[in-house]
């Protein structure tokens, strides 16, 4: 969970000019075969999107297939903080990482280095990134495997589980904000907040679906719990509406008619198609509060 004092050092990093920014960590293979016949591996590191500023910090490095290991990792880890120390960047506080089968490892490197590793698919520039190279990059190397050397894993669905007491505050509701709205989030009253940047092809008045909740005691706390749970996307299965979070996280918001379902659905479908998959989660004291005690942009999207 964010605490105050990171919020307060976060502002005084943006007026000193510091840019600063989490960092989402990819170590794996590669789609390519090395000379040696062994595939190739990667670490990808990229900056999350940091508001007032639209630069990046991207680092890559080549890990030869005998050295994967977390030893390898830390030294990959330390040049990265050098380089981006160099552009500018502080250090970050937090390495987001998707892949459970890395965890164990990514983990170590970034405990011997005194960085929070959170196991979160919150790594949207990353997805981005990596989409990026698997179309432009990998098939014009040498090596290049067109088609999988075998059929994919089927991926494993979490069963839902109910979403803790402890941040479902007192009320929600369905809502839907046109992206022109959105594209405003920075000025507004925010405590916890996860902004996300609104791709100029989405035109101003397409509608973005979203969720709200409600506290009218501990809607801060809430807010913070719900921030450290990492909300991923919203979905729909069957008539229940459906938060995944976290590395393989998936909750059970609440039941909807049959009748709810659909539209959601709908909306969640046509965010999909028209606006990147942008969702949001808003947290609020009262549905006429004008303050967010929390506020997070999520996106809808395949993971790699």
């Amino acid at each position: 969970m964010i605490s105050a004092e990171q919020i307060q050092n976060d502002a005084s990093e943006r007026s000193s000019g510091i840019l600063s920014g989490d960092w989402e960590l990819d170590f794996y293979s590669r789609p390519i075969l090395e000379p040696d016949g062994k595939k190739r591996w990667e670490l990808l590191i990229i900056s999350s999107p940091c508001e007032g500023t639209t630069a990046s910090f991207r680092f890559e490095k080549r890990c030869p297939a005998g050295s994967v290991n977390s030893t390898w990792l830390t030294s990959a880890l330390n040049e990265a903080i050098a380089a981006a120390q160099h552009q500018g960047w502080s250090v970050p506080r937090k390495l987001r990482s998707w892949r459970s089968s890395m965890r164990t490892m990514v983990q170590r490197a970034a405990s011997e280095l005194g960085l929070e590793m959170v196991p979160s698919r919150r790594t949207y520039a990353l997805f981005d990134w990596i989409a990026e190279r698997e179309e432009d990059l990998y098939p014009n190397e040498e090596g290049y495997m067109a088609g999988p050397l075998a059929p994919p894993p089927v991926p494993i669905s979490t069963p839902p589980s109910p979403l803790p007491e402890s941040v479902r505050g007192d009320a929600w509701n369905w809502a839907e904000l046109p992206a022109s709205a959105l594209r405003e989030a920075t000025g507004w009253p925010i405590g916890f907040r996860g902004l996300l940047p609104v791709p100029t092809t989405i035109h101003d008045g397409q509608v973005i679906p979203g969720l709200r909740l409600f506290s009218k005691t501990r809607g801060l706390a809430l807010a913070g719990l719900l921030g450290g749970i990492e909300p991923v996307r919203l979905r729909v299965s069957g008539t229940q509406l459906l938060l995944d979070a976290g590395q393989d996280d998936c909750w059970l918001v609440s039941d909807l008619s049959s009748e709810e379902a659909t539209h959601v659905s709908a909306l969640i479908t046509q965010a999909s198609e028209r606006a990147d998959g942008l969702q949001f989660i808003a947290v609020q004291t009262s549905p006429e509060a004008e303050r967010f005690e929390g506020f997070w942009m999520l996106r809808d999207q395949s993971e790699p």
